[in-house]
């Protein structure tokens, strides 16, 4: 089975937060349901830091089955090299948003590669297809400074209702949205990303600027469709 390289010819600085997005090929509907969606999630997270473990390997331990994902993952990882800092996601039915700070060498490109070639095998497996599901590259945007990157969360928190997949970013499962409006997001199950280091979020407040933008942002969305057609 073969698949794309996604690694990037112009390498990543270390230390700088990037918005990562990557797209399937021909906009082909790469999550169906809640299993695919969850199984992405698992994989972003899993793979954030440096295992020679296996996501499948990992998953078929009895540790898992016995205390669940999270506390497996934290048990057993502790201690790992993190590749990458999760700030921000949103997953979409055919394309993912990431918001990532690079923590090693090339850290961004291996965790990307690895992390879609893992879905891409458990999707052809699970569709009974063959070949790639992503496009060749992921896009990749430095992020300057703290008002670009608290925009930038707004936009991809945004994105299910921009595309009137739901009313409210709330009631969307598959973006860190939800992790944004809780006052104390450490030691709890389901958290991915970590921002408290870098932004400092009230939630409540959050929740206005997010959900002010809501029109706004769906107008624009309209206006660039016009264009493209």
């Amino acid at each position: 089975m073969c698949y794309i390289e996604y690694m990037r010819k112009d390498l990543l600085v270390t230390g700088e937060t990037y918005h990562v997005f990557t797209r399937s090929i021909a906009d082909y509907r790469v999550f169906n349901n809640q299993d695919e969606f969850e199984r992405m999630w698992r994989l972003l997270k899993y793979y954030s830091v440096n295992t020679e473990i296996k996501f499948s390997d990992f998953m078929a331990l009895k540790l898992v089955n016995n205390i669940g994902f999270d506390k497996s993952f934290e048990k057993l990882l502790k201690g790992q090299d993190p590749l990458v800092q999760i700030i921000a996601y949103c997953l979409m039915p055919t394309h993912i948003h990431l918001i990532l700070k690079q923590l090693v060498p090339n850290g961004i490109s291996k965790y990307i590669k690895i992390v879609l070639d893992s879905y891409t095998r458990y999707f052809n497996t699970s569709h009974r297809r063959k070949g790639p599901l992503w496009e060749s590259r992921f896009n990749n945007v430095l992020i300057k400074n703290d008002e670009q990157l608290m925009h930038l969360t707004r936009y991809l928190h945004l994105n299910p209702v921009t595309a009137y997949l739901v009313k409210k970013p709330e009631d969307w499962l598959f973006s860190s949205y939800k992790e944004y409006l809780l006052d104390d997001n450490k030691n709890q199950s389901g958290i991915m990303c970590q921002f408290d280091d870098i932004l400092n979020i009230e939630p409540s407040l959050y929740g206005k600027f997010v959900n002010a933008r809501i029109s706004y942002q769906r107008e624009l969305a309209k206006i660039k469709n016009l264009l493209l057609d």
